[in-house]
């Protein structure tokens, strides 16, 4: 082989793996953590606090089953021997607090004026918050929204200690029709649920996130341009309940019980023993 042959390959190799190593050096590593376990019992009483997609309306072809919080409880249900008690505080044209843009026009009263009632004196053992929609429609300036937001998930806390699970505000196409609520866009939203995602790392709540669900389907909305449709209410609620099952194993509790009884878990895990790869409970 040439002198001229060998330095060409050694050059073209010095440059591949340069090119290898710029490519990768930016790339985040794989990772994996477990969730963390909010609650190892099953649970007992879901209250569902939010604006018009939680009480639902005519938009929805029946009433109450295509609601995503009657979805929730359903597969909540589902899972559990015991029924979970239900209550839906949804108001709709409703708005987090009086110093909302929107207050004047909305429905009350408001989620800071009516939560302790409401909420609070219900003494849930989950509870599901799902506001920012209206008030991000309305033009309610970001730190407003938040405080008012932790106030309510501060005060639940010090009550019964709930599961909180934070909503991220839900996709929408009619941005210009409904004055006040007439100020919204897509930028606005994704500054809102970015708020909400920083109140869930900052009072150590479960996050679920309907937007994603939604990922900005048009066909997901009804016509009016701001409901989910009942195809839409069927993601937002099995990615709130997917969150909640990735943080609460009292939901699999009844089920982990019946496995253990079967045939399958006894044969299985005998050979599991075997092999030395025991089953063992990690929660």
């Amino acid at each position: 082989m040439s002198m001229k042959r060998r330095r060409f390959l050694r050059d073209s190799s010095v440059l591949a793996a340069t090119v290898t190593t710029a490519a990768t050096a930016g790339m985040a590593q794989p990772s994996f953590e477990k969730p963390k376990d909010y609650r190892k019992e099953p649970f007992r009483r879901m209250v569902i606090m939010g604006e018009s997609t939680v009480e639902g309306g005519p938009w929805l072809q029946v009433l109450p089953d295509d609601r995503y919080a009657d979805v929730l409880r359903r597969l909540i249900n589902a899972c559990q021997q015991r029924p979970v008690e239900y209550f839906n505080k949804g108001i709709g044209a409703n708005a987090i607090s009086p110093r909302s843009p929107g207050y004047a026009n909305s429905r009350k009263p408001s989620a800071l004026e009516r939560y302790k009632k409401d909420v609070l004196e219900l003494k849930p053992d989950l509870f599901i918050l799902a506001y920012g929609l209206n008030d991000m429609r309305a033009g309610m300036p970001l730190a407003d929204f938040r405080e008012d937001m932790a106030t309510i998930i501060r005060d639940a806390k010090q009550a019964s200690d709930p599961l909180i699970v934070l909503t991220t505000v839900y996709y929408m196409t009619g941005w210009k029709s409904y004055p006040p609520y007439d100020k919204g866009n897509v930028e606005a939203t994704l500054k809102y649920n970015e708020c909400i995602r920083s109140l869930a790392r900052e009072f150590d709540c479960v996050l679920a996130d309907p937007w994603g669900a939604e990922g900005g389907a048009d066909w997901l909305i009804n016509p009016d341009g701001v409901h989910a449709n009942k195809v839409g209410n069927l993601l937002i609620a099995n990615r709130i309940f997917e969150a909640i099952a990735q943080h609460a194993s009292g939901l699999s509790a009844w089920t982990q019980e019946l496995d253990s009884t079967s045939k399958w878990v006894a044969n299985t895990t005998k050979t599991r023993a075997e092999n030395g790869d025991p089953f063992r409970k990690t929660w």
